[in-house]
């Protein structure tokens, strides 16, 4: 019997729900049963795969405030912003189901006593691991195409943030999918991993979050041979050049910078400004971090939400503290609220100048309302110090000369850019990362490939 675990509100420390603990052996019959009906599933028409992924589409779109509560609750996001993850969340969804009636094979020339084919089919059962920033965006960004391809699907949502993920497979069961089709399971992560992972009946593991823990999954999935897909760590770069239009730089700064608290793989993390703009752009970045508010997602007006547990505020805290000694100035923020009784975290939002490559937030990954500005003089200084770093996950620049922009373009060695455009990412394009930042994509026609094995067939005649 399944124990179970208290979920709370990281702004508020109450308890919203207890959810259940999955046994590895209850985990080893869930894989099982995904397994089972797999054959049948992958069969369906792809007709009736998309018409059940439009009524899921449906659901969750008339249950949007019901999630984004949800949402708020156990992530501690603003509403406001669990409202705009609930649309971004189902648009996956609506676009995956359109994608299942384009799964195209084709025919090749060959001899003339031969016919020769390549086909599509599904890669077969599929086991997602997800985080906790983005608990509903992230389960249908992976569950979407895969069901929409024809396989299997179990998701182990953050321990964190449980709660989304069991409201989003109910929806799906009532939308029709099959409960053997689309599961849940929840628990120890190293322990479900093991499953996943060592299970020769998995035959794909999809992951986002920490590079450490994704190479360890690519490691163990290497004795049955899984596809693997990998959205990991990412360190982002934002370029202001002299020739951006400042207030739209620091428009877009703040949208990627301190949306969900900073907590995204894709926010900026360390922001080159060019010398001659940099006053300007610095002084108005602050007067809007400053201005934002800091408190319950669930209250009105709420800008900034908690940190979601005690780890995340000690590993954002130590970053500035650190950049402070080693001589960074504050231009606003490096306040915190700290009531370790209730587990409640909170950093106000800061902006650093005078930061350079000693200090730790220009080497490790924030996950945190941080945004720290270096001074650079050449573009080529800007694109070295960008690509310093392993990861390669978003990049973002700011210039109106369409030549300036061609060329950081061209040099960035990012798998997502966001030229003039802070919130780059859609359901329509593919997402992912170069380098250490994970393998694969996710969004767009490059994201239902992977769950596809191609098949090619000769034929005499």
């Amino acid at each position: 019997m399944s124990s179970t675990v208290t979920i709370k509100n990281p702004a508020t420390g109450e308890a919203i729900r207890d959810v259940p603990l999955h046994s590895k052996k209850e985990v080893g019959a869930a894989v099982t049963r995904l397994h089972e009906a797999f054959p049948a599933w992958s069969r369906q028409a792809a007709s009736h795969r998309a018409g059940l992924l439009k009524k899921w589409h449906q659901l969750i779109l008339e249950n949007q405030d019901m999630l984004a509560s949800l949402i708020t609750k156990e992530n501690g996001k603003p509403l406001k912003e669990a409202r705009g993850e609930v649309i971004y969340a189902a648009n996956y969804i609506e676009y995956y189901a359109e994608e299942a009636r384009r799964i195209f094979g084709k025919t090749l020339p060959g001899a003339a006593n031969k016919r020769l084919y390549v086909t599509k089919e599904a890669v077969g059962p599929v086991a997602a691991i997800t985080p906790w920033n983005f608990p509903a965006a992230m389960i249908t960004r992976k569950a979407a195409p895969a069901l929409a391809a024809g396989c299997t699907f179990v998701i182990k949502p953050a321990p964190n943030t449980p709660l989304t993920a069991i409201e989003l497979v109910r929806l799906g069961h009532e939308a029709g999918i099959p409960e053997d089709v689309l599961q849940f399971v929840n628990g120890d992560g190293a322990e479900i991993g093991e499953v996943f992972t060592s299970s020769p009946l998995i035959r794909k593991i999809t992951f986002t979050g920490s590079t450490p823990v994704g190479k360890l999954l690519i490691k163990n999935s290497a004795d049955t041979v899984k596809h693997v897909s990998m959205e990991l760590g990412g360190h982002a770069p934002l370029i202001v050049a002299e020739d951006a239009d400042i207030d739209l730089a620091v428009e877009h700064t703040m949208a990627s910078k301190f949306r969900n608290a900073g907590q995204t793989c894709v926010c900026a993390n360390r922001i080159f400004v060019q010398e001659n703009v940099l006053e300007e752009y610095a002084a108005k970045l602050a007067a809007k971090a400053e201005a934002l508010q800091v408190g319950n997602g669930l209250e009105e007006g709420t800008d900034i939400g908690p940190l979601i547990n005690a780890q995340g505020f000690k590993k954002v805290k130590g970053q500035i503290e650190d950049a402070k000694a080693k001589g960074a100035s504050v231009l606003t923020g490096a306040r915190y609220e700290e009531d370790t009784e209730a587990d409640t975290y909170f950093v106000h939002p800061t902006v650093l100048t005078n930061v350079d490559s000693s200090m730790d937030i220009m080497h490790v990954e924030t996950f945190g309302p941080v945004a720290p500005i270096v001074s650079f003089t050449t573009l080529d200084e800007a694109i070295d110090m960008a690509n310093d770093t392993p990861f390669g996950l978003a990049a973002y620049f700011f210039t109106e000369n369409y030549r300036t922009g061609h060329y950081l373009h061209e040099r960035l060695h990012y798998g997502i850019v966001g030229w003039n455009d802070g919130a780059p990412s859609a359901a329509e394009a593919p997402f992912g990362g170069m380098k250490e930042s994970g393998l694969g994509r996710e969004g767009g026609s490059e994201g239902i490939a992977p769950y596809l094995e191609t098949k090619y067939l000769s034929m005499g005649l």
